[in-house]
C-alpha cells in the first residue's frame, strides 16, 4: 500500500498551534474503526514512540480504487483531521482547525484537496467518537453508492 509521510495537518495549513496529539482519543477512534467497518484490514499508529497519526488501511476504496487508507490526528486542542488517500492518488479531508483560508470545520474535496477551496463541512459534531462514526458513515455511503462527490453532503452526521 502506498505511503505519506506528512502526519498531522501540515503548518501551513493552520493559524495557531494545535497541541500535542490525543494518542487516547486515537486510540477510541481506531477501536471504533476496527469495531464498525468490515473492510478495515489494519489500523496502527505511525509510530510506537511519538504517535502522531493513525493509519487506516482499507481492503477496497472508492471507485475504482483497490485499497484506500484514512490517516487520522485527533489533537488534545480538539483539532482533527481525517484524511483519505488510495491507490489512484484520490484525496479528500475533514478537518477541524483554524485556518486563514476556510471555515474551522472544513472539508477538502476530491480529488486532490487542495487547501485553498475548502468548505464548510457537513459535520457538527465535536465529540471525538461522533466524529469519527460521522466520517466513517460518509465514507460507507460514498464507497456504496460509488460517488465521491457525496462525501459532504449529508445533514449533520451520524
Amino acid at each position: 500500500m502506498g505511503s505519506d509521510n506528512s502526519a498531522g495537518i501540515p503548518p501551513e495549513e493552520r493559524s495557531s498551534d494545535l497541541g500535542a496529539p490525543d494518542v487516547m482519543t486515537m486510540r477510541s477512534i481506531r477501536d471504533l474503526f476496527v469495531r464498525e467497518e468490515p473492510l478495515v484490514e489494519t489500523s496502527q499508529f505511525d509510530s510506537v514512540l511519538d504517535p502522531q497519526e493513525i493509519r487506516v488501511s482499507f481492503t477496497d476504496g472508492i471507485g475504482d480504487a483497490e485499497w484506500c487508507r484514512v490517516d487520522i490526528t485527533w489533537y488534545k486542542s480538539g483539532a482533527y483531521r481525517f484524511h483519505y488517500v488510495d491507490e489512484r492518488d484520490v484525496n479528500w479531508r475533514f478537518d477541524n482547525h483554524p485556518n486563514p483560508h476556510s471555515p474551522t470545520c472544513h472539508f477538502h474535496r476530491p480529488p486532490d484537496a487542495p487547501p485553498e477551496t475548502a468548505e464548510q463541512s457537513c459535520i457538527e459534531v465535536d465529540e471525538p467518537r461522533l466524529v469519527a462514526r460521522a466520517v466513517l458513515k460518509l465514507w460507507r455511503r460514498a464507497y456504496e453508492m460509488d460517488d465521491l462527490d457525496i462525501l459532504n453532503t449529508a445533514t449533520n452526521p451520524p
